[in-house]
């Protein structure tokens, strides 16, 4: 099995189309991913797509998974971890590491970091955090300089085979950082995620495992069980999965998923899904109790609520280049200032397009934000005041804004 990440999408292959968008700009030029299962892959094959300046180097334990990076043209070299390439990448002009690995490949790779000197910035992609805080913790070099990520894509399929480049395009890409991160580093990990056409999403660190298991993760748990639940009352022509179709297809899709690979992240995410599983059984024996009692105004509410809910979710995001709005925030002898800020917009909806630091002098510089029309302006003003920062907002327009055209 390769070193494969989790939740993660595939499909057809997609490389650079000849009529692709100009190329971003890369804030970093080399950077090693580690993995290139689905996530790992679908990253450089997007880099290879969208930022081609960028100097790629792959890792993976099966050498065919190399073999095939090298070979579509996601990397530009791929090595086992023995491999002195990898090292040498390392310890030359290595500017970013991406590990996209299961998490018990995690100790392994951060204590070859250590033992190489590396101490430069080093992102993850893995859909639990609790283990890999406390290891990058005890092992970087510089654990301030590790910002954990996690790309929200993800379907039933695994592996470099599915990889495309157009995975994260509109996909939700988590960032935490802390009070420790430093604003720069946080400015590159966003240019570089937008530059993927992925939205990041601010959520602190703590908050991690919990919303991840109520939002991926137990719903992982329940596709599984309905289609147990249909396969132990399908007969033997299998007449019941035939009628199975629409609805029932799109809700267990991820179902399919890879059994060893959700076994890890369940057992590696286990006390926020535990908690998760039994807030849903809870809320199935609420049917269950008011179709026992005939209670159909209970279950009519129940019902409606859901269906409110459901109907709340935001749409596809498509803001509008007319409304985008800047907003200034002072950073004087504050640290904190980006995961405090990011996180507060992330909070009531806000969608940051671009990030700036503007130094004034030393020890003085101005948070620059671009937001667009999405998102509750009055409560982040609000918010960010009661905070303790002193903000201005002003109106941009797109001309004024040359990454939005």
């Amino acid at each position: 099995m390769t070193d494969s990440d989790a939740l993660n999408d595939a499909a057809p292959e997609a490389a650079c189309a000849a009529d692709a968008p100009a190329a971003a700009a890369a804030p970093f030029a080399s950077v090693v991913v580690i993995g290139l299962g689905l996530i790992g892959a679908s990253l450089a094959a997007t880099l290879a797509a969208k930022m081609p300046g960028v100097r790629v180097f792959g890792v993976d334990t099966d050498a065919a998974t190399c073999a095939t990076a090298v070979e579509r043209g996601w990397c530009a070299e791929a090595a086992g971890p023995d491999d002195a390439a990898f090292r040498a990448f390392i310890e030359g002009d290595c500017e970013l590491v991406v590990i996209a690995t299961p998490v018990a490949a995690v100790d392994d790779y951060l204590g070859r970091l250590r033992d190489w000197g590396y101490a430069g910035l080093v992102t993850d992609t893995i859909s639990t955090k609790g283990h890999i805080l406390a290891a990058a913790e005890e092992m970087l070099l510089a654990p301030a300089r590790y910002v954990p990520g996690h790309p929200m894509a993800g379907s039933e399929q695994n592996g470099i085979a599915g990889a495309r480049a157009d995975l994260f395009e509109g996909a939700n890409w988590i960032l935490c950082p802390d009070e420790r991160t430093a604003p720069e580093d946080f400015q590159r990990m966003h240019e570089l995620i937008t530059g993927l056409d992925a939205r990041v999403v601010s959520l602190r660190r703590e908050e991690h495992d919990s919303a991840i298991a109520i939002v991926s993760h137990v719903p992982h748990m329940v596709a599984s069980s309905l289609m147990q639940l249909a396969s132990a009352h399908a007969d033997d022509s299998r007449s019941l999965m035939r009628l199975a179709a629409g609805g029932f297809k799109d809700s267990t899709r991820i179902a399919a998923g890879s059994p060893k690979l959700w076994c890890g992240i369940a057992f590696d995410n286990a006390a926020a899904l535990r908690d998760g599983l039994a807030e849903m059984a809870a809320i199935i024996g609420s049917f269950a109790r008011a179709l026992e009692e005939g209670d159909r105004d209970t279950f009519t509410r129940l019902l409606a609520e859901a269906a409110e809910a459901r109907r709340a979710l935001p749409a596809a995001w498509v803001p509008s280049t007319e409304k985008l709005l800047e907003v200034r925030i002072p950073m004087v002898n504050r640290t904190g200032v980006v995961a405090e800020v990011c996180t507060i917009a992330s909070s009531v909806g806000c969608n940051i397009q671009s990030i700036d630091i503007d130094h004034i002098s030393e020890g003085n510089a101005v948070l620059s934000l671009i937001l667009t029309d999405e998102g509750d302006i009055g409560q982040l003003s609000l918010q960010l005041i009661n905070a303790g920062f002193s903000v201005s907002f002003s109106p941009l327009m797109p001309k004024e804004y040359a990454h939005v055209d």
